[in-house]
């Protein structure tokens, strides 16, 4: 079974429940639903009709695909627990980077259509039949209308355990507002500090850093810094993946210098180091090897100079 959530003395509960009765999370739903005849869920704007069949940049269609859901114990530390974290891969992805690991799922769609009933009930199996700590919906951007009307199905049968947004940060404010008061951690990663890196190995998304800076900023306002239970198990708050690249293609020092001046010291970053070159990246000789020692840790000694306190820091 996983833990009984002891929520702080003015939070008896996820908050996406109180939403779903009054309605309010089945009208955010239906709003977000409307806007794929014209999708721009994500910053790409292609304008997109997925209602009538048009593809646009993530190629993701109307209906939602996953790949697989499962506990997945890969995760973050406080997120994963003792039961681990109930992820649903989310197939397609707007940002399309060259050396993306999950490729299969994001670039090729490799996955299977679910009605809102079955996403639904896979959020169920994951809090009740394997015990998941939190409902971790990875690569969302796309499905949010789906994800809104999934999610309030699985409320009205139970679901209580927190839900994670697991993205790549490419996130336009407008639609994150969306879910303010349904998300309850935030777990973006921040992958280039360059436009010019963005546009080079994320599809022309020169704009990249930029908005997802705007998009930390406004995931920090709904949820502030992580808050744990007893038992370290992560309730609400911004979680941050930077994963450190060769040469320093991601900017990661850049990067940490950003969020010292614009979050709170005790803000939790994970610090990455398993990039591996794959998919398209031997194409680019840059980026087409492992990261050494001597990168990660110049990364991880500017964190702890800026005076981070809730830093997760990973062998090599």
């Amino acid at each position: 079974m996983a833990e009984k959530i002891n929520y702080p003395a003015n939070e008896s509960e996820p908050s996406y429940i109180k939403l779903h009765r009054s309605g309010e999370l089945r009208k955010r739903a239906e709003e977000l639903l409307k806007s794929l005849k014209e999708c721009r869920l994500c910053p790409r704007d292609c304008g997109a009709d997925r209602v009538s069949g048009e593809f646009g940049v993530c190629r993701a269609p109307f209906d939602v695909y996953i790949s697989s859901f499962h506990p997945h114990f890969g995760e973050e530390p406080p997120l994963v627990g003792s039961n681990g974290s109930g992820t649903i891969f989310f197939t397609h992805c707007s940002l399309r980077c060259v050396f993306c690991i999950n490729y299969e799922i994001s670039h090729l769609g490799e996955g299977y259509k679910v009605s809102y009933e079955e996403l639904a009930r896979a959020m169920l199996i994951l809090q009740k039949q394997k015990g998941c700590h939190n409902i971790n919906v990875v690569t969302p951007t796309h499905y949010m209308p789906h994800i809104l009307m999934a999610l309030d199905i699985a409320v009205s049968k139970g679901l209580s355990v927190p839900v994670v947004y697991n993205t790549c940060g490419y996130e336009k404010i407008e639609f994150l507002k969306y879910l303010d008061g349904v998300v309850d951690i935030y777990l973006p990663d921040f992958k280039y500090f360059s436009s010019e890196m963005a546009k080079k190995y994320s599809a022309g998304a020169s704009d990249y850093p930029e908005i997802t800076k705007k998009a930390f900023l406004e995931m920090h306002r709904q949820v502030g810094v992580l808050k744990t239970s007893q038992r370290g198990i992560a309730l609400r708050g911004l979680m941050v993946r930077h994963l450190v690249m060769p040469n320093n293609v991601s900017g990661s020092i850049e990067f940490l210098r950003w969020m010292s001046k614009n979050l709170p010291p005790d803000t939790y970053i994970n610090i990455m180091s398993q990039y591996m070159p794959v998919y398209k990246a031997k194409d680019f000789p840059e980026i087409a090897r492992r990261i050494n020692r001597k990168e990660y840790s110049e990364v991880v000694d500017e964190a702890k100079r800026l005076g981070f306190t809730n830093l997760e820091i990973q062998g090599m």
